[in-house]
């Protein structure tokens, strides 16, 4: 039964071909890419710290001797060249877009790197958006990749469909933050992982508490944890928590969110994605 069939060809005898298999909407990866796993950042709204946690992410994954990138597909929001320190324009060649890298080795692309200037609005509807977050993925030259980040915009419109969809995740790390209606909205997040059949691989609270420099006492200024109720209740295995830390906004701010160590805060969570997802030979 082919996709224009409107019959049942049990009866005409017809040779209309197999519907029984979903049709694929995975985009092939530029032929100069090779990359060896896809994870996918998400939240349910935007201001919990998702392109934060896709930086720290990858700069984990590059301390630890691995080839990361961040594919940016928070077209409307990107702000991961400008956290990486990046503000030189990509170019291409016939092969197609030459990703930008940081200082520490991380591949970058996001549309700020294609913008005159990173101040200007991106005012596109939904399609085009979703249609240049593919592009990323299929038109530009990745070269060798072992983990690759994707920071999606927040929500589950269409350009987490997209990636959910046209590239091969193999995983998702959901970010949240304490408030209680937060958590709810991570929900959504999370069905929608399930419903696109991609694994939910780790959950990242952040702003979870505020570690004073002097008495070392945590307050928690957006009141109680949720994260170990959360992960309980969707079966998600990794968690990790992040402070309220102004080092984490200066470097974020300056540029240098690669020099941040995070091993007290995100190596259990780095270390499940490796043994979950090992790209070692």
């Amino acid at each position: 039964m082919s996709e224009e069939c409107t019959h049942d060809c049990g009866s005409c005898g017809q040779d209309c071909g197999d519907r029984t298999q979903p049709q694929s909407l995975l985009a092939e990866a530029n032929p100069e890419s090779h990359v060896k796993k896809v994870i996918g950042v998400v939240s349910g709204k935007g201001g919990v710290g998702k392109s934060l946690v896709t930086s720290l992410l990858a700069s984990a994954m590059q301390k630890k001797g691995y080839r990361a990138a961040i594919l940016d597909a928070d077209i409307t929001g990107p702000s991961i060249p400008r956290m990486f320190g990046v503000s030189y324009k990509v170019v291409g060649n016939e092969n197609g877009l030459i990703p930008a890298e940081a200082a520490n080795g991380t591949k970058i692309m996001s549309v700020n790197l294609l913008l005159p200037n990173e101040t200007d609005p991106v005012v596109w509807r939904g399609p085009i958006i979703a249609g240049t977050v593919k592009q990323f993925w299929t038109e530009v030259c990745w070269g060798d990749v072992d983990y690759m980040f994707v920071d999606m915009p927040p929500g589950t419109g269409d350009v987490p469909l997209t990636v959910f969809q046209s590239l091969p995740v193999d995983g998702i790390v959901v970010v949240t933050s304490p408030q209680e209606l937060v958590g709810m909205i991570v929900e959504k997040a999370v069905k929608m992982a399930g419903m696109t059949n991609t694994p939910v691989l780790g959950l990242v609270e952040n702003m979870a508490y505020f570690e004073c420099p002097d008495c070392h006492q945590k307050h928690k200024i957006f009141g109680d944890s949720h994260i170990d109720e959360l992960a309980a209740k969707h079966g998600i295995e990794a968690t990790a928590q992040l402070p309220i830390n102004p080092a984490l906004a200066a470097a974020s701010d300056q540029g240098k969110i690669a020099t941040v160590d995070t091993a007290d805060w995100l190596d259990s969570l780095t270390a499940f994605i490796e043994a979950r997802h090992s790209v070692k030979q």
